[in-house]
């Protein structure tokens, strides 16, 4: 979960209305499915609502977007509701009315948000240059939409927008997008971009040029002046170049202009604030103006329309140059068929869904696992042009050959199951972002790898070094096709940044997570260093992940946090389940189990195995039936996700396997509260891909597998022949059910196996897992 400062404001439904909306979510055309193809599966609107009352956490749901993406892709064209603060998809499914269409989104973030850049709306009569309030208190092209109508699917979505009756539907390609929107009859039809709009924020400057009677192109600035990621702090900094293309000729059109005074602050609160709306309310519109570049502009193209005309508007990015967006459009997509454009994308997410199949298991839960493992194939997204180039950190423009250029790397989510799930099925893409992490570095100067980048910023949100993690994890697993000697340099630079250091600890506010998280990356450095044959390094780092126990107060049996010179902070009542005590997002009861790298030594400090196991259990069986947020098993947050495992780790394995199908069932709905936290960018969707398989680490960077009980009768993962020997690794449960979550014995290639998880060689190898199952533990396998 990205760190949140709490915005001023919450979804402004409340828990009623959202149950009455609950059921419109399913209108997205895997209800009588014709053909059974992964794509038909996905449900976009799964963890579409920011709604913190539902939640009963500032955190919110899942922060998903239900708009129109392909897999990685630059674009996703996605209905905008509302902006910022905890709101950080543009979207959440219980308001009622929609701002508009933007060109870009981020997938289950807090921290203000950022991109919903080149926002398209359409509408009719008397024009607006403000998208006007939620609530009804400012006019402007918002428009309500009947909720009846709203319909996702992958590659595609589609609704009624009823202030004017007109239809409004998108697609997209990797590059690029199209919307077609079927007009009533009317004088006065319209398309309108707010080039100005920015999730969590505003653009801060905008270019604007009539090229011909049919296209526009520009580009819009993103600074941290203008809010963004975490409302500036969060440093990103990126301008969005565009080549659009409308159907129609451009015979009425023209462009608005608010003037924005230099000392006038742009961060969210500002420019969602009255005065700052009042102001552009007021803008000049300038009919017929052909170029123009100011601080908050609009472009207008209006016409008559006859009864269900449609008119189109196919629009490229990129963040290189307007040249860029042009050789994208053009390149992606050539004609005018909407219809082929949506195949087009249907094609390319049935063959990326196509790397994890599954069979048995109901419709509900197959919905939910393709939904899971198309929300894994957001991001990290392609930031470089179809011609290689991309934005480098440097300010420059950088030409690829040899991988593809991505961002959005919410690295303190996504070492835990999404970039281990990646591994599997998509080992090119991991190799793709250690090389951006890589040469981002190289091209700024630095002597360390980003924690959370967006947009080539070094963001620094969270904590730890989950870079480290994810190299540790790529290279044990024969992923290594990036410059080793240098990402080796930059890890190291990293744990000596930001690390535990000789002192063995860290103090302040968060020391325990801090001092625990460090440790981690410390010891992947050292396992990275042991492979590379730096002996002097390996013993150091793995000595230094030893640093955890530096924090546990063995007279309180558990871990407390000292300040900066060592000294233990006072301990509060019930100070195991007190939030923010000593840990970020978590309490110590949840951040405590966080010694991935020494499951044994963290048991014995504890006191044993038995005693672990039964502190485990109290963990499990006090968190809320529904599993959202709460003070001990918080599956709503990710210091957790591994802890279910740990029962394999502790002589339990049943108990694995009881606890992982109960979360799988209590925290994965098919619907639009169906996941209980935010998504994170592909970290809590990961996490179900992978425990529903069967699979699951405890520790990236070690090349153990955890076995637990899969959701399905059957998993095939597909392999990538340029990484692994083999074509696929099957999972089989016979005699799998709701009641049958127990593994009773087990087959690896037809041969008895006793072990409750593989090495990741058995896996890239190739071959079958064939699991019996029962409806009680067999307490002897496994052990």
């Amino acid at each position: 979960m990205t760190n949140n400062k709490r915005a001023g404001f919450v979804a402004l439904s409340g828990k009623k209305c959202f149950t009455v909306l609950l059921t419109a979510a399913l209108t997205f055309g895997v209800a009588g499915l014709k053909a059974q193809t992964p794509a038909a599966y996905v449900n976009p609107f799964i963890g579409a609502t920011t709604n913190a009352d539902e939640a009963g956490v500032y955190h919110g749901l899942g922060k998903t977007f239900p708009g129109a993406t392909t897999p990685y892709g630059m674009v996703q064209i996605s209905p905008n509701t509302i902006t910022g603060g905890d709101n950080g998809p543009g979207y959440s499914f219980e308001h009622t009315s929609i701002e508009g269409f933007a060109m870009t989104q981020m997938s289950g973030i807090g921290w203000y948000g950022d991109l919903g850049n080149f926002l398209v709306m359409p509408t009719a009569g008397k024009m607006y240059t403000i998208a006007g309030k939620l609530d009804g208190s400012m006019k402007g092209y918002r428009s309500q939409y009947d909720k009846k109508s709203e319909k996702a699917s992958a590659g595609y979505y589609s609704a009624l927008l009823t202030d004017h009756n007109i239809k409004a539907e998108m697609t997209a390609a990797q590059h690029s997008g199209m919307l077609r929107f079927t007009f009533p009859q009317g004088t006065d039809s319209r398309i309108q971009i707010d080039l100005a709009r920015r999730v969590g924020g505003t653009s801060t400057l905008q270019y604007v040029k009539v090229v011909n009677d049919h296209t526009i192109e520009g580009w819009m600035k993103c600074t941290p002046d203008g809010g963004g990621w975490g409302n500036g702090d969060g440093h990103a900094d990126y301008t969005v170049y565009f080549y659009a293309e409308f159907s129609k000729p451009l015979k009425d059109f023209g462009v608005w202009s608010a003037n924005i005074p230099d000392d006038w602050s742009r961060k969210l609160d500002d420019v969602t604030g009255k005065k700052y709306l009042d102001r552009v309310a007021e803008a000049e519109v300038l009919k017929g103006a052909t170029e123009k570049q100011g601080k908050h502009l609009g472009f207008y193209t209006q016409f008559a329309t006859r009864a269900n005309e449609q008119v189109l508007l196919k629009t490229g990015i990129s963040f290189v140059s307007i040249a860029g967006a042009k050789n994208n459009l053009n390149t992606e997509i050539k004609d005018w068929n909407f219809d082929a454009l949506h195949q087009k994308a249907i094609a390319l997410w049935n063959k990326a869904l196509s790397k994890a199949s599954v069979q048995g298991g109901t419709p509900d839960q197959k919905t939910v696992f393709y939904t899971a493992l198309y929300h894994t194939m957001i991001d990290p997204r392609i930031i470089s042009d179809v011609d290689g180039r991309y934005p480098g950190g440097d300010g420059k423009t950088h030409q690829t050959a040899n991988f593809n250029k991505r961002t959005i790397f919410s690295g303190w989510d996504v070492f835990r199951s999404q970039m281990p799930l990646q591994t599997i099925i998509n080992p090119g893409l991991v190799n793709d972002e250690i090389n951006s992490l890589v040469t981002l570095a190289q091209e700024k100067k630095m002597d360390y790898l980003e924690r959370w980048e967006i947009m080539n910023a070094y963001s620094g949100c969270m904590i730890g070094n989950p870079a480290v993690s994810v190299i540790a994890d790529a290279y044990t697993k024969g992923i290594r096709n990036y410059n080793v000697p240098e990402a080796y340099r930059l890890a190291v630079g990293s744990v000596e940044k930001f690390g535990n250091g000789d002192k063995g600890f860290s103090g302040g506010d968060i020391s325990i997570s801090l001092t625990l998280e460090y440790a981690y990356t410390d010891w992947c450095t050292g396992q990275l260093a042991k492979w590379l044959g730096k002996t002097a390094d390996a013993a150091k780092y793995s000595q230094r992940g030893q640093a955890y126990k530096n924090v546990f107060d063995t007279e309180k049996g558990w871990y407390r946090p000292k300040d900066d010179n060592g000294n233990w902070k006072a301990w509060p009542d019930s100070a195991r389940t007190k939030q923010w005590y000593g840990t970020i997002e978590s309490n110590p009861y949840q951040q405590g189990w966080f010694v991935p790298q020494d499951v044994k030594g963290m048991a014995q400090m504890m006191g044993g195995n038995a005693k672990t196991i039964a502190d485990l259990n109290n963990f499990f069986e006090k968190a809320p039936n529904n599993m959202m947020w709460n003070d001990y098993y918080n599956h709503s947050n990710e210091p957790v996700h591994h802890v279910p495992f740990l029962y394999n780790r502790l002589g339990a394995p049943w108990l694995t396997q009881k606890w992982t199908r109960e979360i799988c069932r209590r925290a994965y709905l098919n619907s639009v509260d169906g996941l209980v936290g935010n998504e994170d960018v592909g970290q809590m969707s990961a996490w179900y891909v992978l425990a529903a398989s069967g699979l699951h680490p405890v520790c990236p960077g070690d090349t153990r597998q955890e076995i637990t009980s899969p959701v399905f009768n059957k998993v095939v993962l597909r392999l990538d022949p340029k990484y692994a020997k083999g074509q696929t690794f099957t999972i089989t449960a016979l005699k799998n059910s709701a009641a049958n979550v127990y593994i009773q014995s087990a087959k690896l290639n037809g041969r008895a196996y006793n072990k409750c998880y593989l090495d990741f060689k058995d896996i890239a190898a190739g071959g079958t897992l064939e699991l019996t199952m029962g409806s009680k533990p067999n307490k002897n396998w496994g052990i």
